[in-house]
């Protein structure tokens, strides 16, 4: 999965509001707001030639999120020295990276599947229904995409099928771009 896919991933999950994106020569920042209103930074970090991230940069993004008062910081990276890690606990700044991602809940990640599928219905259809497989919409040559989708995440939910419905996600994400 890559970087800004990990960053969506997180998005979602958490139901972020996302409120500006910035990109700069080797990273973006990515300012969101959780549901209770607090500022929250995801700093996509591109190394160049896939080299880790040290912990100058982890004590660079400290300076700045107290500059700009987040609440919360997550970096996103492919990797990090232990050294940066070890700053990052320090800072109580979360990271995201190719072997770590943090933890959530089953039905965190499924209701990230049934708001993005709402959204998609509500703009393709105008309505948003209870569960996406009640819906009635008939489209033309083929079932429904988002209904399809909100049927086999909800089956994936209730077997426990963690990995499937990240791969649910994914699409999900797909179809709201």
């Amino acid at each position: 999965m890559g970087m800004e896919n990990k960053t969506n991933f997180i998005i979602a999950v958490r139901g972020y509001k996302i409120v500006k994106k910035e990109a700069k020569a080797n990273y973006t920042d990515v300012t969101v707001s959780d549901s209770l209103n607090n500022k929250v930074l995801l700093r996509i970090i591109e190394p160049l030639n896939n080299e880790c991230i040290g912990s100058d940069a982890v004590k660079t993004m400290t300076e700045f999120m107290k500059t700009e008062d987040y609440n919360q910081v997550i970096l996103v990276s492919n990797r990090f020295t232990d050294n940066a890690i070890q700053e990052m606990g320090k800072q109580n700044i979360q990271r995201v990276s190719d072997d770590y991602m943090p933890p959530f809940e089953i039905t965190e990640l499924y209701s990230a599947i049934v708001n993005c599928a709402n959204n998609q219905c509500n703009k393709k259809c105008g309505k948003i229904q209870e569960t996406i497989a009640e819906c009635e919409e008939k489209k033309i040559a083929d079932i429904c995409r988002i209904k399809t989708l909100g049927k086999s995440a909800k089956s994936h939910f209730e077997l426990g099928l963690v990995g499937l419905l990240k791969n649910d996600l994914k699409t999900a994400l797909a179809l709201n771009k």
